[in-house]
């Protein structure tokens, strides 16, 4: 992980920027998880209302929200302290919402999403293009299976679940349907799934 001098550090950027360099630096170096958790904590809603109003489906936003977050995680050695990690951060997961939208066939040309970092500048994504190139599929394949791996840490039940709502992208009825237990209890245990999912992200990096 690269990035200026204290000093530097000091000039350019906020307080909690600057936290957010201290946090990085316990996790990546000693294995903190309390200040994986933190990260999380910080930016976990801010992120999520960024991805909802780009994907509109509440479902689909926790999902993308959970994937950027691993995907941050187990970056971090690659991370330059030139910007702020919220910057960071959201670039990956608006980046993962071009996988996801283009996966889906959205129509994207009218679509843009904004946020401000921590020096107060804007960072803007509009989103045009819905093919994907033999690199974006070699992107998409890896992302699936690391997903997998962590979903495979899961109780067996939630397992389950995750893989017909996911993978096979059944629809709440149809899995309320094929494993016969009510529409509403589908929709709680596939919400307590994503929040173990969470938990596991806070507290191993190793398979991710």
């Amino acid at each position: 992980m690269e990035g200026l001098n204290l000093s530097e550090e000091k000039e350019k950027f906020s307080e909690k920027a600057l936290k957010d360099f201290d946090l990085i630096d316990a996790a990546f170096n000693n294995n903190n998880q309390k200040a994986y958790a933190e990260l999380m904590e910080r930016y976990r809603k801010p992120l999520y209302h960024t991805i909802l109003k780009m994907v509109k489906n509440t479902d689909d936003a926790e999902d993308l929200t959970i994937e950027a977050f691993a995907k941050a995680f187990r970056g971090l050695h690659k991370f330059k302290k030139e910007y702020t990690f919220s910057t960071w951060l959201f670039r990956i997961g608006t980046n993962n919402c071009i996988d996801f939208i283009r996966k889906k066939k959205l129509d994207t040309m009218s679509m843009s999403a904004a946020f401000k970092d921590e020096s107060g500048d804007e960072v803007r994504l509009d989103l045009a293009d819905t093919s994907l190139d033999p690199q974006e599929e070699a992107i998409k394949a890896q992302k699936i299976e690391w997903m997998q791996m962590i979903v495979n840490k899961l109780p067996i039940k939630y397992q389950k679940l995750i893989d017909f709502r996911y993978f096979q992208e059944l629809s709440y009825e149809e899995i309320s349907e094929k494993i016969e237990i009510p529409l509403g209890t589908v929709k709680a245990q596939l919400h307590r799934a994503k929040e173990l999912l969470f938990d596991l992200i806070k507290e191993r990096k190793d398979f991710i």
